[in-house]
């Protein structure tokens, strides 16, 4: 078994929820990334002994792990969450995904024209502390920068790149199906 150097800084980055992407503005992100693809059977072994999945996505790794009954509902929740966040995203720009960018001065004039935008602003759970929709911009940016699926291109400008993970949440959505029996139901 062939167990890169730098098998720490991956376990970092993945194990904290992250992702390593491919398109990534961090060298060593990218890097990393590099490492991963040319090791990956080695390093799916690797982990799977202390049951963490090394998985494989479009341009993007990530950590899955087999869980309890009882987090399945934590899932579920976090689960609405990204859609949420997703819908959002989309509803601001179509083409949001990964290699666009933007910048949060961009997304709150967009909130400010347009009144379903703000609404959907406005759903996503609110933590409680933030007061309006600077507030409310920067932290759904900070949550999609904490995960890895956005990253801070330019300081200055506070200019975002979306990264290739961010078509696992395309992913995750596009892997729900609906019935056309329930499609057109009404709930009860």
């Amino acid at each position: 078994m062939n167990i890169p150097h730098q098998t720490a800084d991956i376990f970092e980055i993945l194990s904290k929820g992250s992702f390593i992407c491919s398109n990534s503005v961090d060298d060593k992100n990218r890097k990393l990334y590099n490492i991963i693809d040319e090791n990956f059977e080695d390093l799916a072994n690797y982990f799977s002994e202390i049951n963490f999945n090394l998985e494989k996505g479009e341009e993007y790794f990530y950590f899955s792990r087999d869980e309890e009954r009882a987090d399945i509902e934590r899932k579920i929740e976090q689960a609405y969450r990204w859609i949420d966040i997703l819908d959002f995203c989309k509803a601001f720009n179509n083409g949001f995904g990964p290699g666009f960018r933007f910048s949060p001065s961009d997304i709150l004039v967009q909130v400010k024209m347009d009144a379903s935008l703000k609404d959907k602003l406005a759903t996503i759970k609110r933590t409680g502390t933030e007061s309006g929709n600077q507030e409310r911009v920067e932290r759904v940016i900070s949550e999609l920068e904490k995960f890895g699926m956005v990253d801070l291109e330019n300081e200055i400008s506070k200019t975002y790149k979306v990264a290739a993970s961010f078509k696992y949440l395309e992913q995750l959505i596009l892997s729900i199906h609906i019935s056309e029996d329930i499609q057109y139901e009404i709930p009860q």
